[in-house]
């Protein structure tokens, strides 16, 4: 990844001056905490919109109802599993290697395209702190200029109280938050069930949502960006899923260029530090393409404002490719692209053709324990037990047959079975032969045809070999 570092103007910064634009983690490998200041514009209002609509939609998916269950419903307890009116059970897990890949594949096209889109307007980290955390921040710390004296200066009564109220909310917050992730895993009645008992009735929920609202607290209070600059690895791959026509967010060198006073006729840029201090995490965009950046385009937003009100065009840090910013074309269409697209094409088909031969249901016949057959009266007797696992979201009644086998007798003891949504049955069924006309194994064919309570029919067949001996 081309990374540009810009020649300072001033000849002697101060100490202060040289912090600005180092990023939250300092030449000596300390964290230091940013603090942006509030910015307005274009794109911070239409990520405000973004980041609601993703909230919103995240608390409301547990009560949206499809096909009688909630639109994501993870029963891990009883392994069963509702994605948007598909229904999966255990036997199933195998799928989750499409829906995951085809998510981090997708990412990878996405950025080879739009950068780090994902990281500045999608990704949970980055929405939940700059729309819930970092509003509660603002609320009672005050903006950027008063929470950062306060906390430089002496641990007074004001700063304490303010620093309690801070985490106390933050606590409530990572509490809901807590509580509608668990649930995704618990049904809504569940939820409030438990809510309003005691926690020593349901330990285990209890304690998850303990740990989730721990971690939650823990992240957002204090790790916050640095989860995105020294954990997640989609950050420090960057390097390789960009390329120079790669959609970023970057300065203008060669309009900005030499920096100098408004009044001064030099470049656009008047080093007025504005979109250091708006950065989430304290980089400086003049010095080229960094892996703190996640896109969140608050830099150009303040920028923009900048710009206005000296009269001069926007743009000067602006979403483009690298080579855009260079003064060339981009391209959008390029090698890169073709082998994720084809790429992308293979994957689609292999994933449509997993999912349509998924079954309905399962049927597996095996032996009963105990010895393989026996013989009593003349006769051979073979035991079988069939298991039966209705994998749609409605009741669904089977029907049970033997195909005919020359000499072979079907005992079922069941021969219709109704198993509610994701249920299962063990039925028994028996087989037996004149041992006079036994002169070889013999296979068997058990035929179940399944109906829906919506009409939908399905069939299949499952094989056994009926065993004995001559004598």
């Amino acid at each position: 990844m081309p990374h540009v570092r810009l020649p300072v103007i001033q000849s002697s910064p101060s100490s202060e001056e040289r912090a600005i634009g180092e990023g939250s983690l300092g030449r000596d490998g300390r964290h230091k905490r940013p603090y942006p200041a509030d910015v307005k514009g274009r794109f911070v209002t239409r990520r405000r919109i973004v980041y609601g609509a993703l909230i919103a939609l995240w608390a409301a998916l547990p009560w949206i109802p499809i096909g009688g269950h909630p639109a994501v419903f993870l029963d891990i307890d009883k392994r069963q599993f509702f994605l948007f009116g598909l229904t999966f059970n255990s036997q199933d897990v195998w799928l989750l290697f499409f829906l995951l890949s085809g998510v981090g594949f997708g990412l990878i096209y996405a950025t080879a395209v739009l950068g780090r889109v994902w990281c500045g307007w999608a990704c949970p980290q980055t929405v939940f702190l700059e729309a819930v955390f970092r509003p509660i921040e603002r609320l009672i710390q005050g903006p950027r200029n008063v929470a950062l004296r306060r906390a430089q200066g002496p641990l007074g009564f004001d700063r304490l109280a303010r620093g309690v109220a801070t985490h106390a909310a933050y606590l409530v917050a990572a509490v809901l938050v807590a509580h509608v992730f668990l649930a995704y895993f618990v049904s809504l009645p569940r939820l409030f069930a438990m809510v309003r008992t005691a926690p020593g009735s349901h330990p285990e929920a209890f304690a998850w949502m303990l740990v989730a609202t721990g971690v939650m607290y823990g992240n957002f209070a204090f790790f916050r960006e640095q989860l995105c600059v020294v954990v997640c690895p989609y950050g420090r791959l960057q390097s390789v899923l960009l390329d120079d026509d790669s959609l970023v967010v970057g300065y203008d060198e060669k309009r900005g260029e030499p920096r100098g006073k408004a009044s001064v006729a030099k470049g656009d840029c008047v080093d007025c530090h504005r979109c250091v201090v708006v950065c989430p995490t304290g980089i400086d965009i003049r010095d080229g393409l960094q892996l703190d950046c996640i896109a969140c385009t608050a830099c150009i937003d303040a920028c923009d404002e900048v710009m206005d009100k000296l009269e001069r065009p926007r743009g000067l840090v602006r979403y483009d490719s690298l080579r855009g910013l260079r003064g060339e074309t981009r391209k959008l269409l390029r090698p890169r692209l073709y082998a994720y697209t084809a790429f992308a094409a293979v994957g689609v088909v292999v994933a449509t053709v997993a999912f349509r031969g998924r079954q309905p249901f399962e049927a597996n016949v095996v032996r009963l324990a105990g010895a393989p057959y026996t013989r009593e009266g003349g006769t051979i007797r073979n035991g079988f037990e069939l298991h039966l696992v209705n994998k749609q979201g409605e009741a669904t009644s089977f029907v049970i047959e033997a195909v005919a086998s020359p000499d072979v007798t079907f005992t079922l003891p069941i021969a219709t079975v109704d198993l509610e949504p994701l249920a299962s049955q063990r039925v028994p069924l028996f087989a037996t032969m004149d041992q006079a006309r036994f002169t070889a194994d013999r296979p068997l064919v058990i035929r179940i045809r399944a109906r829906s309570a919506s009409g939908k029919a399905a069939e299949r067949e499952v094989r056994a070999v009926f065993l004995g001996s001559a004598r």
